[in-house]
């Protein structure tokens, strides 16, 4: 009997706890904006690309941000993100997106998949009441990344395979949190070396030109959008060295930039206070952008 009140009491923690972990905290939005969830941008094979939309109320074009949720390329959900109240306060749409995960698909199957995303909002920017010359792209760590290859590429259709047909493509400014810039630095270099960046690269994980073709740092130009990042100096997991490094070659280039450096901020980590710095300074650079 008493073993069997264990089992009872163990199996009620564990769906308590599964409960919990699948908890899902709808996106709070003002009053007169509308939701359209799980809007299917492409289709590859069986797997169905969505993402949700935020929009406000109609009136004149308005600008977005398309928000990239991280995980290393091998987990997270859209779900998982819901901090938008600042772009809403300034009218922005936000389209929040998934895209393939490395169990799913190896590289560059999630870069496609962000430029399939930004290409639907763009073939579909009248519909959806968006200015084209306000599209914001925004990621943390993987999602960082693939926000700076979404905007980095502009009209490099390399990977627009699955998403042919727009010939101008332009974001105006990137928002990069901590993300990674050097794939093939992340997989073996002196700082850090991680089984994420070698599994996302799956049969191409010893192939350093692949690797390159997937790296943000290798795609800045002169003509390169505006990028704002930031870093915390003591990140355990993406190597603040290395948006130190897209920093200089920012600023080589002489491309618009901000990167501020959160002093002993761990991955994505950061106190309340820094939070709160970090968001104010992206809305006042976004600004100074017109946007």
């Amino acid at each position: 009997m008493k073993l069997k009140f264990m089992l009872i009491g163990l199996l009620c923690i564990s769906s308590s706890i599964m409960a919990q972990e699948t908890e899902i905290k709808p996106v709070k939005y003002p009053a007169g904006f509308t939701a359209q969830l799980d809007v299917v941008y492409t289709k590859v094979n069986d797997w169905e690309g969505k993402l949700d939309l935020y929009l406000p109320p109609a009136g004149k074009p308005t600008p977005i941000v398309i928000n990239i949720h991280g995980g290393g390329w091998n987990k997270g959900t859209k779900e998982s993100q819901t901090g938008f109240s600042g772009f809403f306060k300034r009218g922005y749409a936000v389209a929040n997106i998934e895209y393939r995960l490395t169990g799913a698909a190896t590289a560059p199957a999630a870069v496609e998949d962000t430029r399939c995303a930004l290409i639907y909002i763009i073939k579909n920017a009248g519909k959806l009441n968006v200015d084209l010359n306000k599209i914001v792209i925004m990621g943390g760590s993987a999602g960082g990344h693939l926000a700076l290859m979404g905007g980095l590429l502009e009209n490099n259709h390399i990977f627009d395979t699955n998403c042919p047909g727009v010939e101008n493509i332009k974001v105006a400014a990137i928002i990069d949190k901590y993300g990674i810039t050097d794939v093939w630095d992340w997989a073996y270099g002196v700082h850090k070396t991680s089984k994420s960046a070698t599994a996302w690269l799956g049969s191409k994980a010893k192939d350093a030109e692949f690797a390159k073709s997937v790296s943000p740092f290798y795609l800045v130009k002169k003509s390169s959008p505006p990028i704002f990042i930031v870093h915390g100096d003591a990140d355990p997991t993406v190597p603040y060295e290395q948006s130190v490094a897209l920093k200089e070659k920012l600023d080589k280039l002489g491309v618009k930039n901000e990167f501020i450096t959160v002093k002993d901020g761990l991955h994505g980590k950061f106190t309340p206070e820094d939070n709160s710095m970090v968001n104010a300074k992206i809305m006042d650079f976004l600004k100074s952008l017109g946007l």
